[in-house]
C-alpha cells in the first residue's frame, strides 16, 4: 500500500536519513525502533506529510503522495495532542466540523446530530463514552492519550502513525493501551507505523519491525551520513505470540488479547 523509494531528509549540511526504501502492506502493524536521532520521528513525519523528502519518492497505493497532511492518514503524539478549552466530544467533533464546514467550523442541525453520533460512537470505542463533558485538565494522562486516539481517527485514516505515544504513562496504564491499540488496529483495519524506544512493546504489537541506525560514519563529517534500516524483522505469528508473552500482553486461539 504505502512505498518508499530511496527517500532522503536533510536539513541544510545534515543528513538525517538515507537511502531509505521500504514496501508497508495494508493491514501491517510496523514498529521503529533506534538510538536517539536516528530519524525515527522525521520518518514518521514525511510519510504524514508533514516534511517532503529531499531526494526520493513515496507512493500510496502506486499514486505518489500528497504533500500535505490528509484524512487517509492520522497522528498520535507522545504529548497529548487535545484543545484544553474543548471538552471530550468537543475535541473529537473538531475533525469532522473542520471537514464539513471549512469556514466557520461549526454544524448545526441534522448535520451535527449525524457528527456527534460518530464522535459519540469513536469515544466509545477508546472506553471515553463516559467522560464527554469532561475537559483535557480533569482527565488522566491516558484517558487523555485515549482522546488523542479517538481525534486521529474520527476521520477513519488508512494510516496511523503513532510518535512514541505511550512513552509518558505509568505501566499499568500502558499495558492497557497497548490492549486498546492492538483491538482498534483489528476492528478498523489499521495500517500502523510506531516509533518507540522500546524494544519490547516494538515485537510485543508490531507484525514488522524497523531498525533505524547510521550504517556509515566519519568522524571528520558525521553530520553528512543519515540513518538507514538496518534491520527489518518480519514476524511470525510464533514469534509475535513469544514477544507478547515476554512483552505482557497474551493472545487467545482467535487471535484477541
Amino acid at each position: 500500500m504505502l512505498s518508499l523509494t530511496n527517500v532522503w531528509v536533510e536539513y541544510g549540511e545534515k543528513v538525517v536519513l538515507e537511502r531509505i526504501s521500504l514496501d508497508i502492506a495494508e493491514g501491517a502493524f510496523v514498529s521503529i525502533i533506534g538510538p536517539s536521532g536516528a530519524g525515527k520521528s522525521s520518518l514518521l513525519r514525511v510519510i504524514l506529510g508533514q516534511d517532503q523528502p529531499s531526494r526520493g519518492n513515496i507512493t500510496l497505493d502506486g499514486k505518489p503522495l500528497p504533500a500535505e497532511c490528509g484524512p487517509d492518514r492520522g497522528v498520535v503524539f507522545q504529548r497529548y495532542s487535545v484543545f484544553p478549552h474543548l471538552t471530550v466530544l468537543g475535541n473529537t467533533l473538531l475533525g469532522l466540523e473542520f471537514a464539513q464546514a471549512p469556514l466557520t467550523a461549526r454544524l448545526f442541525g441534522s448535520a451535527r446530530k449525524a457528527a456527534v453520533a460518530q464522535a459519540e460512537e469513536m469515544l466509545a470505542a477508546v472506553g471515553l463514552s463516559d467522560s464527554l463533558d469532561l475537559y483535557p485538565t480533569e482527565m488522566s494522562g491516558g484517558m487523555q492519550q485515549r482522546l488523542a486516539i479517538a481525534q486521529a481517527l474520527i476521520k477513519r485514516p488508512r494510516i496511523l502513525l503513532l510518535d512514541e505515544p505511550f512513552g509518558a504513562l505509568d505501566p499499568g496504564i500502558r499495558t492497557d493501551m497497548h490492549t486498546l491499540i492492538t483491538r482498534l488496529w483489528r476492528e478498523f483495519g489499521l495500517t500502523i507505523v510506531m516509533v518507540t524506544h522500546d524494544i519490547k512493546e516494538a515485537f510485543g504489537l508490531g507484525t514488522r519491525v524497523l531498525t533505524l541506525d547510521k550504517r556509515r560514519h566519519d568522524p571528520h563529517a558525521p553530520h553528512r551520513y543519515g540513518a538507514g534500516v538496518i534491520y527489518d524483522i518480519a514476524l511470525t505469528r510464533r514469534m509475535a505470540a513469544e514477544a507478547e508473552m515476554e512483552a505482557g500482553i497474551t493472545i487467545d486461539k482467535n487471535g484477541n488479547n
